[in-house]
């Protein structure tokens, strides 16, 4: 009976880091080595980090990456490991080099690029075309990236060379419906070609993108042998029995909470974690408006970075009502952060009357949006002041439709809910204040209850709510969803049981806004089709 132990290293790889990465596969060898390992398995593209986009158009960066891959090589010992990196040579590969016996004993190249939704891999990469097998203690392993395995050539090919366990390495997007797709491809993998599979995911916010880690044991008889838990930095053991095709999960983490919020929530975190330490920021401020975006956006902050980095600043109008300040106050201090109550009534009267003697009385949208960009203006000259990155706290059902000031309320460095539905919004405030085992009565929740059961208000002038302008919110994300994510035509959206005058009107307002979405600040992504990277539409558009 042939068996291996490997030991997978679910771990954040930053992009363009590649000493430091480098650094941490060294690092993690040797632990792997005291831990008894045959085999250590890093990330794809692990050197570089993912993605790398036009870094892999400089030739001194991937020459540092070869030179630290050279290095790792000589110090493997009696360790194999498996590590991802840029392969140059001429032409470049999305690769997999086998470090053993202090030499690249072979690379693997990519052989699916995918070219769809966040994936630029086509511009970058050549596709490989060689199946690559090692033997390792007596076990045939295949070793394949990411995509291969979402293609049932690849693995079969590599059942066909003699493969009894596929390793696969991966820098996989989160998105809330991803695991489950995950999961039944490796299922029908392992059961078309009778492998056993270990599937290695990395973990960490890039940018707009966010990996979940998430990694993956299947059995050859197709059998899911263990799953590692979302957003979780772990090395994770395992032992493969080649006579029954069977793993062994050794003492893997599980999650206190699995749910498809604490998930998503969970994404959030890390997305505004990673993005705020990558890019060096001291901290984050946020405008606190007493509403239920900015009540979520703070619990994030809070949750990412501890309280005495995260600075609420209350910007009240003459229209902001008590019920606002109260709650805003209330949450910023039952969260232990720095709080400013900053009126705006005094900026927005010098700017009204600058204009008067040009435009005289202002029209209604033009005395709203001057409020919304003074509370801009102010919070921008606090991020110059304090170095901290403000927080954009607009959600994806504003973005989608325009309800949102250019150079206002969009004002900011980050937005970790440009992603997020509001009806989203909604669940994952009722989620956090759930999980919340501390609070000793309602008054201490994260997120006053008050904020989540009162009607979304802009409050920009007397008695305003959300629903004045949009369809309630159940009806509009109903139909964005449709729209974006489905990408069904207006027909179709009727047809499902939407009125045609909110249909119709909806997806006006969807493509009249992309002027505005271009100049948004980048946020998670955490659907299967995201503003930004993904979802890119013309903004001089005919269609409709």
């Amino acid at each position: 009976m042939a068996t291996l132990r490997l030991a997978l290293a679910q771990f954040d790889f930053p992009v363009g880091a590649v000493a430091a990465n480098a650094a941490r596969v060294r690092a993690l060898m040797g632990e792997a080595a005291s831990g008894g390992a045959d085999l250590l398995v890093c990330p794809e593209l692990a050197l570089s980090g993912y993605p790398p986009e036009d870094l892999l158009l400089r030739p001194s960066f991937l020459a540092a990456c070869q030179i630290e891959l050279d290095a790792l090589a000589a110090d493997t010992g009696g360790l194999a490991a498996v590590v991802g990196f840029p392969h140059s040579s001429g032409v470049v590969y999305n690769a997999a080099a086998i470090l053993r016996e202090g030499r690249i004993a072979q690379i693997a190249h990519k052989h699916a690029l995918p070219n769809y939704g966040v994936f630029d891999d086509k511009r970058y990469f050549e596709p490989g075309h060689a199946v690559t097998v090692t033997t390792l203690n007596g076990v045939r392993v295949g070793v394949l990236i990411c995509e291969d395995a979402w293609q049932a050539e690849p693995v079969a090919a590599a059942a066909r060379a003699g493969a009894e366990l596929i390793v696969v390495i991966n820098a996989s997007p989160f998105d809330a419906a991803k695991q489950v797709q995950r999961e039944a491809v490796l299922t029908a993998r392992a059961l078309e070609t009778g492998c056993a599979i270990a599937y290695l995911n990395m973990v960490g916010g890039q940018d707009e993108v966010v990996y979940d880690g998430a990694s993956l044991l299947v059995d050859g008889d197709g059998k899911l042998a263990a799953r590692a838990p979302a957003f979780a930095d772990a090395l994770l053991w395992a032992d493969f029995d080649s006579t029954s095709r069977k793993w062994n999960a050794r003492d893997w983490p599980v999650a206190a909470d699995a749910s498809p919020d604490a998930v998503m929530y969970a994404a959030l975190v890390r997305g505004v974690r990673d993005y705020v330490h990558k890019n060096a920021f001291t901290g984050v401020l946020l405008g606190l408006s007493g509403g239920i975006d900015s009540a979520l956006t703070l619990a994030i902050a809070v949750d990412a970075l501890g309280e005495r980095n995260v600075t609420a600043v209350m910007l009240p109008s003459r229209y902001t009502s008590e019920l606002s300040l109260r709650e805003a106050h209330a949450q910023a201090r039952s969260l232990g952060v720095e709080y400013l109550d900053l009126s705006i009534a005094t900026s927005v009267d010098a700017a009204t009357a600058t204009l008067a003697s040009t435009c005289g009385d202002l029209a209604d949208l033009t005395g709203q949006n001057l409020q919304a960009r003074s509370r801009g203006v102010l919070l921008m000259a606090l991020s110059n002041q304090t170095g901290k990155l403000l927080l954009t706290t607009g959600n994806k059902s504003e973005m989608a439709v325009g309800y949102a000031t250019l150079y206002g309320d969009m004002c900011g460095g980050y937005a970790p809910l440009k992603d997020v539905y509001k009806t989203q919004v909604y669940a994952l405030a009722r989620w956090r204040n759930a999980a919340d085992k501390s609070a000793s009565d309602p008054y201490s929740l994260p997120i006053p209850v008050a904020v989540i059961e009162r009607a979304p208000s802009a409050e920009l002038r007397a008695d305003q709510t959300d629903q004045d302008s949009l369809p309630a919110y159940d009806i509009l994300d109903g139909i964005l969803r449709r729209c974006i994510e489905g990408a069904e035509s207006q027909a179709e959206i009727i047809a499902a049981g939407y009125a045609t005058e909110d249909v119709q009107r909806v997806v006006r307002m969807l493509y009249t806004a992309e002027f505005k979405r271009r100049q948004a600040a980048p946020g998670p992504r955490v659907s299967p089709c995201a503003f930004g990277r993904e979802r890119r539409y013309p903004i001089s558009n005919g269609w409709r």
